[in-house]
């Protein structure tokens, strides 16, 4: 007989399913935050951290049925059952008196305990970004009620991330703050703000690349001897501006809000990248603040390679006739002496999209694909339409991939949110481009000499090839496909056993077309694809461009 924890060593916080809190009101708002909260956790724990229990009998109490699955958490030795699928919910722990449902604090507390075991260290800071992501959701919910989704499809996509990474254990965290401080650029909830606009005095002008199209945004604001700078308006509170010396010795002005004709910026799903749909251009902008594994304030080491980064891509691109890469054009801030500002007022200037899409393609984020929005092109098809949409996204987004690795060299980071679909007027991709130079890995094999001559520079954005491919792997399987058949898979169930063999079909193709990559060989002849370890990653406090990896199940096998 399998050994179950009493009911007294369960953390705090659990309470029977569909009890009621004497006095409590708890709002739809946060019943459905904390839904979302518990699954992207549970995730985390399933793929990292838990093992399956076979045999479980869990049907002991009338709660249980076939669609749940158990799992033991190795160090407490506890079970915890969940309702299977691609978004597991219901959890529940394992007492003396059967299956006790869990609150998602109660989760909370319990992951935190299973952590603590494995890796001897205590992070309370992670278990408050976990509520904190929690509550963050529950206030862009209450947002969302009120406010009015853009009619732009593709702005709808950009904004439709409301969960936000189903694998991270605190994906909407906001760093510190009221939600007064951060809800006006929020992508959830539909924001649309001005930037606002810097003057830099000339000589502590520092930029590289062709910034043309920043200086077309402010229509002559500058006055004379200074150059205009857009800034994240968020980020000039975080910075503390007004307390600046550079403000009263006039190295920098503030100019307000950029040119009414500039239009005002959408926030997309990174946060800290804004559109400006009427002049087609991104802004990649610094903004201090931790969301998922890292700060997102601009690095100087991937600004100093930037340019370098967009030479190497545009060859790679060049030949591809349904694939295209936003290129980063440049970058400007101030250098006032110190790091810290150089990245805090450094923006990217981004090239928009009209130069990459055909007549009546529209584009969407793929992340906004997996996750549903209004105007979804998964929406409504018929299997044999699922079916041929699957195959045309396979055919538009593994090849460039796979020829950027081969031929280039090039790990490109094509997770869900940089990658953009081009749809044609049936919804059926037409188009796969990618984005973002910081993600993108140079091969160290592939380019040493072009490594040795920029050494000066500083750390380049560079793996090994065993590394590189496995960071490949990951965004492309684990993250990407992974998804998006997910998504398919749900709205047409009898699809499932069709879409991996597809996939596997295109990739094979690849390779044989292009003398049999090993790495393509090895990949369709593994049990396991590897899968990022985001909980492990924050309760480490590991900085999350030093991805870490567990094997998972690979779908192409």
């Amino acid at each position: 007989m399998k050994a179950h924890y009493p009911a007294q060593d369960v953390p705090t916080g659990g309470r029977p399913a569909g009890a009621r809190v004497e006095g409590a009101v708890v709002s739809e708002a946060k019943d459905r935050a904390d839904a979302l909260s518990a699954t992207a956790l549970l995730n985390c724990l399933i793929r990292e951290v838990a093992q399956p229990e076979p045999g479980t009998d869990t049907n002991a109490d009338t709660n249980a049925d076939a669609d749940h699955v158990v799992h033991r958490l190795p160090e407490t030795g506890r079970l915890l059952r969940v309702r299977a699928g691609r978004r597991p919910s219901e959890p529940c722990v394992r007492t003396g008196g059967g299956w006790l449902p869990l609150t998602f604090e109660a989760l909370v507390a319990l992951a935190a305990d299973e952590l603590a075991r494995r890796t001897g260290v205590t992070n309370r800071t992670v278990v408050g970004e976990m509520t904190a992501s929690r509550d963050v959701i529950a206030a862009l919910q209450e947002a969302r009620a009120s406010a009015s989704p853009p009619e732009d499809p593709y702005l709808r996509s950009e904004q439709a991330l409301l969960a936000g990474h189903r694998y991270h254990p605190a994906p909407k965290a906001r760093g510190t703050g009221a939600p007064e401080s951060w809800l006006p650029y929020a992508p959830e909830a539909y924001a649309r703000f001005p930037l606002e606009l810097l003057g830099v005095r000339a000589d502590v002008v520092a930029e590289d690349g062709d910034l043309s199209s920043l200086d077309a945004l402010t229509d002559g604001a500058a006055p004379e001897g200074y150059v205009p700078l857009p800034i994240h308006p968020w980020e000039l509170d975080l910075l503390h501006a007004d307390g600046l010396p550079a403000f009263r010795d006039g190295r920098l002005l503030r100019l307000g809000p950029a040119a009414p004709g500039a239009g005002r910026a959408v926030a997309t799903s990174s946060v800290r990248t804004v559109y400006l749909p009427e002049a087609d251009l991104f802004c990649k902008l610094s903004l201090d603040v931790r969301i998922t594994n890292g700060n997102r304030r601009l690095e100087l080491r991937d600004l100093l390679w930037l340019r370098t980064v967009g030479e190497l891509l545009a060859p790679a691109f060049a030949p591809l006739p349904t694939a295209g890469f936003l290129a980063d054009r440049g970058y400007r801030t101030a250098d006032l002496g110190g790091q810290h500002a150089y990245e805090g007022f450094a923006v990217i200037a981004r090239e928009g999209l009209r130069p990459h899409l055909p007549p009546g393609v529209t584009p969407l984020l793929a992340a906004g694909i997996a996750e549903g929005f209004p105007g979804n092109p998964l929406d409504g098809l018929t299997p044999e339409r699922a079916l041929d949409w699957w195959q045309r996204y396979l055919d538009h987004l593994v090849p460039p991939v796979l020829h950027a690795w081969r031929a280039h060299g090039l790990v490109l980071e094509c997770h869900l949110q940089n990658v953009l679909v081009g749809v044609d007027g049936a919804g059926l991709p037409e188009r796969v481009v990618f984005r973002d130079h910081e993600g993108v890995r140079i091969v160290a094999e592939r380019h040493r000499a072009l490594l040795d001559r920029y050494a000066s520079r500083g750390p380049a954005p560079v793996l090994d090839e065993a590394h590189g491919w496995e960071r490949l792997a990951y965004c492309l399987v684990t993250n990407n496909l992974s998804e998006i058949a997910g998504a398919l898979a749900d709205r047409h169930p009898e699809l499932a056993g069709e879409l991996w063999p597809r996939a596997r079909a295109v990739f094979a193709g690849y390779a044989a077309e292009h003398g049999g990559p090993a790495e393509i060989r090895a990949l369709l002849g593994s049990p396991h694809v590897p899968a990022k370890t985001n909980l492990l990653l924050r309760w480490l406090d590991v900085d999350g461009a030093d991805a870490r990896y567990v094997p998972t199940a690979n779908p192409l096998y």
